[in-house]
């Protein structure tokens, strides 16, 4: 659902044991606890956990039935930092023993970072789907320069000149950034500078980073996977 809502009242270890009791072949309690790193939160009440510490709850409460597929929705969503790499380390640990996930995320970094094969939907329609690897190869470039000038130089005639630098594949213009999407960044950087600086401008931001699954989102939509 949407909020998982367990019984604030139970403790941690009775909520496992609960839900345990529902299947046939579950996996000991204790087991789940400690692969959970709930451990020492076993006596707790569940209406004293952390977010974080409820969403783990709320993951072993799937992973007690023992299952071979665990379907879980967002299940980072609202979370700090270090909660989601615990997530996705529990996630990881799932798939490597064998079993399947299928992950609904709206964080691009989590499906490539979990997802060995994905469907990106927008507006309820499947725009592109393979690898993270496959769909991010296809956007043309494996590296992303983002760069920001002290001149007026994102207008069409501007954007058409840093489409000709060499390397670059397709170029955006987005919130006072240019970004490139380059396959040789050793190649276009330099000619970005010698460009800029015979324009008689001054380079106000640089930065160059590797291709993410967001960079296909964008290029697919021409937005961000948040925005209306």
């Amino acid at each position: 659902m949407q909020e998982t809502r367990l019984s604030e009242k139970l403790s941690v270890r009775e909520t496992i044991e609960l839900f345990a009791s529902f299947y046939s072949h579950p996996r000991p309690s204790s087991e789940v606890l400690d692969e959970m790193q709930l451990g020492e939160k076993a006596d707790a009440w569940v209406g004293k956990l952390s977010g974080g510490q409820r969403q783990r709850l709320a993951v072993a409460t799937a992973l007690v039935g023992n299952p071979k597929v665990l379907f879980l929705d967002e299940p980072t969503t609202g979370l700090d930092p270090q909660s989601r790499r615990q997530l996705w380390d529990i996630v990881r640990a799932f798939q490597r023993n064998g079993g399947t996930v299928l992950l609904t995320t709206h964080y691009m970094d989590e499906a490539e970072r979990l997802c060995d094969r994905l469907a990106i939907v927008d507006h309820g329609q499947i725009i592109a789907e393979g690898t993270p690897t496959d769909l991010i190869n296809r956007l043309g470039g494996h590296h992303v320069v983002e760069f920001a000038a002290s001149d007026n130089l994102q207008n069409g005639n501007a954007l058409d000149s840093w489409r000709a630098l060499p390397g670059v594949e397709s170029v955006r213009n987005e919130d006072g950034l240019v970004s490139l999407s380059v396959r040789e960044p050793h190649l276009t950087i330099p000619a970005l500078l010698d460009a800029v600086e015979q324009q008689g401008s001054q380079l106000l931001h640089l930065t160059t980073r590797q291709a993410s699954l967001e960079d296909v989102f964008v290029r697919l939509t021409g937005r961000h996977l948040r925005e209306d």
